[in-house]
Order: structure tokens, then sequence, then C-alpha cells
């Protein structure tokens, strides 16, 4: 029996497309949806708007297959097949429209899918179209297998939580944002005046298992692992005047969040659209500095009543970062794990290093200060003109981790000498808010932690290719190895260069990407 929270009655055109933008933001490889109805019933325009909003693009045309049998598309989140099965004279005929293949590179949609008998996954989403007495309107239902139930039952908490902020009218478009490596979902909802929002869904995540001291690596990490954190420091970056995005409706228990829109003028993608890179960055690096002459509070209280407390950045945090490298850059270039000796002398050195870095003068750490985080806000005056949107993992920590993750970016190449401009910037405009600023120890302090935030990026990147299949991350392995010989040349850093030249030399690295 259909659970009446998946049933939806008198539904418009307008309506049924809505439902299947919905749906779209919660799909993912691997999900077939079948979709049920006679002729008519509204199944062509359901998926019409589901691969639109999976494209991205409200305008791309969508051919019906009843006559080729199958559709593909390519998106940028995943691939599209679109199978209509009206014509098939035998179910065995679907093998070689190449299901099994389209479902390994990302999703199927079914038309007809009773014609496919036993062929059709039994774990799939069933959409239901049933006419009514008015000729425009649908009845449309929803189920699934239990394994998947979980995505229906968030689908409708998004769903009442939309419409309970106002935002779940049927006027309103809602288009899924294509984010990184974040397990956080990102939709644009768009009202028929013109009024955009943000919808951000990010469920409660189980600590994973164990991994050294009795702690998960979120935890030994100080990996936010709810909204609760975003909400916190959203609310402590805006009181310091800082343009961080309004809030404009919270569900904590669910993981739901409203909030403001701050346009698409992303840092990375401006540089791609020809927008000169150094003023832009140097924006960033005023912002920082403002970031950074505020005290970051220990304890912030939520709207629920309870407290999040801001963590601290230590030995721990660093070390389990770094150790990325070895467990899965290392055994992609190698072909094996490290050897005990290579692991320790690896430890060992870095472990000197994180504690004379830790014992410079602490601040705000937002940790992913970075292009595709900051978003030119050209109508605002500074330090407002810059939109900061990542910052749940924030700590407090060691000043140069952020500048060095700005000046040392990860998907945009910053030319060696606008680096050393802006960095020469930070450390006069520093120094001359703060007399006390070491200016030696905090040039050291960069390199350090350019060299642990680019090891662990490596390690990072390795597992996005190897575990996960997203091998378009491999593309950027050369500018980080640009990047982490910068770092390693400062003559603090010496014994740490040795080890990488000796471990993963020179003549290998470009082996990365093979990986």
């Amino acid at each position: 029996m259909i659970n009446p929270a998946f049933s939806f009655t008198n539904l418009t055109e307008s309506d049924v497309s809505r439902v299947a933008q919905e749906i779209a933001f919660l799909l993912q490889p691997g999900d077939t949806l079948a979709l049920e109805g006679d002729l008519g019933a509204g199944k062509s325009t359901f998926a019409r708007a589901l691969i639109r909003a999976i494209s991205g693009n409200p305008e791309l045309e969508i051919p019906s297959p009843t006559f080729t049998l199958v559709q593909a598309y390519e998106t940028p989140r995943f691939d599209i097949a679109h199978f209509d099965l009206y014509r098939l004279s035998d179910a065995s005929e679907i093998d070689e429209l190449g299901l099994d293949a389209a479902l390994t590179r990302g999703i199927a949609v079914i038309e007809w899918p009773s014609r496919g008998d036993d062929r059709i996954p039994r774990d799939r989403f069933t959409i239901r179209f049933d006419e009514t007495a008015a000729p425009d309107r649908r009845n449309v239902s929803l189920d699934t297998a239990a394994d998947l139930r979980t995505r229906l039952e968030r689908f409708t908490a998004i769903r009442d939580f939309l419409a309970g902020a106002g935002w779940g009218d049927a006027s309103t478009a809602f288009s899924y944002l294509q984010g990184d490596a974040s397990p956080r979902r990102y939709a644009r909802l768009q009202k028929a005046d013109g009024s955009r929002a943000i919808l951000m869904d990010s469920p409660q995540r189980p600590d994973g298992p164990p991994i050294r001291d009795g702690k998960s690596y979120s935890a030994i990490a100080h990996l936010a692992e709810s909204v609760r954190a975003f909400v916190a420091i959203d609310r402590a970056l805006d009181a310091a005047g800082l343009s961080v995005p309004r809030i404009i409706a919270e569900d904590l228990a669910q993981g739901l969040l409203i909030i403001e829109d701050f346009g698409d003028k992303v840092f990375g993608a401006e540089i791609a659209r020809g927008r000169d890179q150094a003023p832009l960055w140097k924006r960033g690096v005023d912002t920082l500095i403002a970031v950074q002459s505020t005290e970051p509070p220990s304890r912030i209280r939520l709207s629920d009543g309870t407290e999040f407390i801001l963590p601290e950045a230590d030995e721990g945090v660093l070390d389990i970062e770094t150790q990325l490298l070895l467990d899965w850059y290392w055994p992609a270039l190698h072909g094996k794990m490290p050897p005990q000796s290579a692991r320790d002398a690896f430890t060992s050195l870095w472990k000197t290093t994180f504690k004379r870095v830790l014992s410079q003068p602490k601040t705000w750490l937002l940790r992913d200060f970075h292009s595709p985080n900051l978003i030119a806000l050209d109508d605002r005056p500074s330090p407002r003109d810059v939109g900061i949107i990542d910052f749940q993992d924030a700590m407090i920590g060691p000043a140069a981790y952020d500048l060095v993750s700005l000046l040392q970016d990860a998907r945009v190449d910053v030319p060696e000498d606008l680096e050393k401009k802006l960095l020469d910037h930070y450390v006069t405009a520093t120094a001359a808010r703060n007399p006390a600023f070491d200016r030696p120890e905090f040039r050291f302090s960069y390199a350090a932690l350019g060299a642990q935030r680019n090891t662990k990026i490596l390690g990072i990147f390795a597992r996005l290719a190897m575990r996960d299949g997203k091998r378009q991350y491999l593309a950027h392995m050369p500018r980080i190895w640009g990047y982490l010989e910068r770092d390693l040349q400062h003559e603090a850093l010496t014994a740490l260069k040795a080890w990488y030249d000796e471990n993963l030399p020179r003549s290998l690295r470009a082996e990365a990407l093979k990986i």
C-alpha cells in the first residue's frame, strides 16, 4: 500500500514538473525510475522535467524515445538513459538496449516498465500517474523498495520544510546546484516574483568507524556532522560584519536550511570568464584580514537553546589529514601501502613541524577559504564585497592556514608572483594592525601549513579518483605538486623535502595522472 505521504492529488502540469525537479535533487548514480500510467497520463511530461532539472538546462530538447526505445544524455551530475518500452515485443529485447551499462554510468528513466518484466531492477523508484476527472489534472504516487524508503522520506521532509517556510508553492523553480566533493546537497529556489534562495540539505551524518584512540576520522579531524556548525558560525561571522548567507529558515533536527543566494560570481568561475585574477584575489585577502581581526567565540548559542563549541586545531587534526597521502596517494602511485619505516619517518618529521606551527597565535581558521567558496559581491563595500559560503568545519587555529588556502588554490592556478605579492600585502597589513606580529615565524607557518594542506589534498584527490570514481580530480595533481614544491623550499622544511624527494620522487609524480 502506498504511503499517503508519497501521494499527490489534482496536480497541474506545472505541479508535475515541480515534483520531477524535487525528485531529481535526490537522485544518485545507479537509480532506476519506473514511470507507470496510461497513454497521456503525464509520464513524458515528468521525464522531460526531470532530465532538464538534472542537466541544468531548462531549454534542453528532449525527444520522445518511442521509436528509438532509448535516448541517452550526458550531464554534469551523471548520465541519463531515457527508455520507452511501449514498442518492446519481448522483455529479452531490453538486454540489447544497455540498461545494465546505463546504471553503471548514471540513472535510468523507464516508461512502460511492465514491458520489461523482471529485467527492470527490483530496487527502483516507481512513480505512477493517473488521470482525474479534470483533463488537465493528474494524481501522482511514489513507491519504492524498503531499502530505498529513507530517500522518499527525505523527499517528503524537504517538501514539508519548504512549504512551511513559504517556498513550496508550485510557481517556484527548484534546480540542483552542482557542488564540489561535499556530501551536502544544494538547490536554487526561485519564486515567480524573482526572489531567490538556496536550499541546503545536510542530514546528520553517522559517525564513522573508530580508527584511532576510539575516535572516527571526522571526530579527529573536527569535521561538522550537522548543520548546527554552519548556523552557529554563520551567525558569529555575520555579527562581525562579514558577508555570509543570511539564514531564512532552519530545521536543525532535520538538517535543512534555506539561506541567502549570493548569485553565481564564484571566484573560480569569474576567472574562467576572463576576469582579472589579481584584484579579485586581493579582495579575498582583505576579507580574510577582516575575518581575523575579530575574536572567534569558543561557544555560540543556537536557536534550540543548545551551544555549539568551536573546536581548536590540534596535532590530531593536522596529522590525520597528512596521513591521507600515505593511505591513498602512496598506494595509487606504488601499488602497495608504504613500509612502516617510511610512515614512521613521515609522521615524526610532521610531528616536529606541527608543534612549531601550533605555538603560533590563533584566530579564525575557516578551513575552506578558496575559490569555490568565495563569491564576488560587487555592489557591497569592502570587506563585505566577498561572500563566504563554506565554513562549517571552521576551527580556532593558526592564521596562515586560510591565507595559503586562497593563495595556493587547489582548483585555480595562482601564479607564484601573485602569491608572493599578496602574501607580502597580508604580512604588511597584519603587522601594521598588530605590532607583535612575528613576520618570519608567520612565513614559516605559511610554508608549513601549505605543505600540510597540499599533502592532504593529494590524498583526498587520489581517494576521490580511486574509491569514488571521480577521476576529474586527477587533473589538479600537477598544480598541487607545484604548490607543494614551493612550500618545501623553506629552510625549516629541508628534512621534509628530503622525505618527499626520496619516497615520491619527481620522476614518479606525473604518474598520479594514471591512477
